[in-house]
């Protein structure tokens, strides 16, 4: 099974599946967010290529304070990682993959040189071992005084290496497990919630 196959089966059958819940998604980040409910940006793709990104809005715009911030829902989407289910579009579009390195925008992975430009050969992904890694991202440089070296300094270059290792290991098997962990951090973070409220 070829990879480009394995991807278009998982995100039709997904699509399938789940276009409810994209439905409802949707209608709450348009309520949410005052807009289309949907975000496009530009992000590095395969190749160094440039690609827009789809994902569900979670910021909210106040024009009056010229202000934005994360929308009480767009949190919501965020923690459960709903915001990116739009991406199966540019899955099936062949701009992403299911499993292969989060995309950057520009500044970062188009800029690495020597044995790391190997890691734009590869297609990004929905998920990947370094997005599971820093599932709590976000909470993480929080806790940071300077977040933005600390991504740069910290963060990013241990993506890359897991990146990498990627790039050498890859294969359906290792796929299957990304996905299958994926899913599971989801749900455990899901239950987690629930258990709180009880």
């Amino acid at each position: 099974m070829t990879k480009r196959f394995f991807d278009v089966f998982f995100s039709t059958t997904a699509l399938f599946l789940f276009f409810w819940i994209l439905l409802i998604v949707w209608f709450m980040a348009c309520i949410d967010t005052r807009s289309n409910g949907l975000f496009l940006q530009k992000r590095i793709g395969q190749y160094g290529n440039v690609f827009k990104i789809y994902k569900f809005r979670t910021i909210q715009i106040y024009q009056k304070l010229n202000e934005t911030q994360i929308s009480r829902i767009g949190r919501l989407l965020r923690n459960y990682k709903l915001d990116e289910l739009p991406q199966f579009i540019n899955v099936l579009k062949g701009e992403m993959s299911i499993v292969g390195p989060r995309p950057d925008i520009a500044g970062y992975y188009d800029l690495l040189s020597g044995e790391y430009r190997k890691i734009l050969e590869l297609k990004p992904g929905l998920t990947s071992l370094a997005s599971l890694k820093y599932y709590n991202e976000d909470q993480l440089l929080q806790k940071q005084a300077f977040p933005l070296s600390y991504n740069d300094e910290v963060i990013f270059p241990d993506k890359v290496q897991l990146n990498l290792y990627y790039y050498y290991k890859q294969s359906i098997w290792i796929d299957l497990n990304i996905i299958g962990r994926t899913i599971s951090y989801v749900l455990q973070k899901f239950i987690k919630k629930q258990n709180y409220f009880v």
